[in-house]
């Protein structure tokens, strides 16, 4: 069935101001923001908890799933690295942003988003932190912008008065999309005329094959399916604009991390261990036991997506959460004036005092 693509013509402001903000991203030390003033939440205030000892105060935590694939946290369950610590499956999330809101509404203990979001979530006003990295950009885990192999579109000039479908604006494709550009040497006009398009993920690739969009943004399993099917061009990739980042964080409740300190350090310190297993692990032997857990816990799915499993993406070692991956998206978001100067400080938005991995003071 042919699909048309949603077409949203408004831009967001200031687009060209992203790139300095992004491409500085990759230079930050860990010291950055770590003295910003303002905000009245502290996660350096959870130094104290962390240093706790004992069991975990729950046996149990609530958290969504997604179908058809394994997240860290059931990796690091089925290895034994949440020790006594049960995982409790309560349904697979649609999306990053519902994920993190399950978890600021208590329906559920954790949840995982793009940072973008949770900057979002906490500027609401929910009372949560990022504790770890759970996803991100390497050269095997990107997301790359294609066109018909056998477009006129090879440069980025050819992308004026050109229609671009991706998941969302304001997110991670936009801002890749700006870099491009701008390194083009595209003015701020020049940019509003390239045309951003929300397309639903599982519908670019036919919306780029059938002309209904010009260019479009592929990731994951939708780009593997898409390159082997063949008739594809990579214009760019994130990767090869930005190198290795880590994108999305797990977040708890402040008052869970209060009450549970002991918990969430087991969970962080497991779903560290994971990461970095995978990384030691052959990606083969990843693949059949991500292929195992589907199969054992029985909920009608299909275990095909784990073939395509490369890589986590996660930059920092163990998950540690580094203040540009915060910074840039509250920089971002206060650019484009959906975000008031001060109400979100990276500082106070993350931290790394229950990870292992993490340097001293890093939070």
């Amino acid at each position: 069935m042919t699909t048309t693509a949603t077409t949203t013509a408004t831009r967001h402001p200031d687009r060209r101001g992203f790139l300095s903000l992004l491409a500085a991203a990759a230079v930050l030390g860990p010291g950055v923001a770590a003295c910003a003033p303002g905000g009245t939440r502290k996660a350096a205030d959870f130094t104290v908890l962390a240093a706790s000892t004992g069991d975990p105060e729950t046996g149990s935590v609530k958290y969504q799933g997604s179908s058809g694939s394994v997240t860290l946290p059931e990796l690091a369950a089925d290895l034994g690295y949440l020790q006594d610590l049960k995982l409790d499956w309560v349904g697979d999330t649609t999306s990053g942003p519902q994920d993190i809101q399950s978890a600021a509404t208590r329906q559920t203990a954790f949840g995982g988003a793009f940072n973008g979001a949770v900057v979002k979530l906490i500027a609401a006003g929910a009372p949560i932190t990022a504790v770890i990295s759970y996803y991100g950009v390497d050269k095997d885990a990107y997301n790359g912008l294609y066109v018909k192999a056998d477009s006129p579109i090879r440069a980025p000039r050819n992308l004026l008065g050109k229609k671009i479908g991706m998941n969302t604006l304001g997110a991670h494709y936009e801002a890749v999309l700006d870099i491009y550009l701008q390194r083009a040497g595209f003015s701020a006009a020049e940019i509003k005329q390239v045309e951003p398009l929300v397309v639903p993920p599982v519908n670019t690739e036919e919306s780029i094959r059938l002309g209904q969009i010009d260019s479009g943004f592929l990731g994951s399993i939708l780009r593997d399916k898409a390159l082997a099917r063949g008739g594809l061009r990579a214009l760019t990739t994130d990767y090869g604009l930005l190198g290795d980042f880590s994108a999305g964080t797990y977040v708890f409740r402040d008052d869970f991390i209060q009450a549970n300190p002991n918990t969430v350090r087991l969970f962080v310190a497991g779903v560290a261990k994971a990461i970095e297993w995978s990384r030691a692990t052959a990606t083969p032997e990843i693949v059949d036991r991500m292929s195992a857990i589907i199969a054992r816990r029985k909920r009608n799915e299909s275990n095909a997506a784990t073939k395509y499993f490369k890589s986590w993406g996660v930059a920092g070692a163990g998950g540690t959460i580094k203040p540009a991956e915060i910074q840039t998206w509250i920089d971002w978001l206060v650019k484009q004036g959906t975000l008031a100067p001060g109400k979100v400080v990276a500082s106070k938005a993350y931290t790394n005092a229950f990870n292992p991995y993490a340097k001293e003071g890093s939070s």
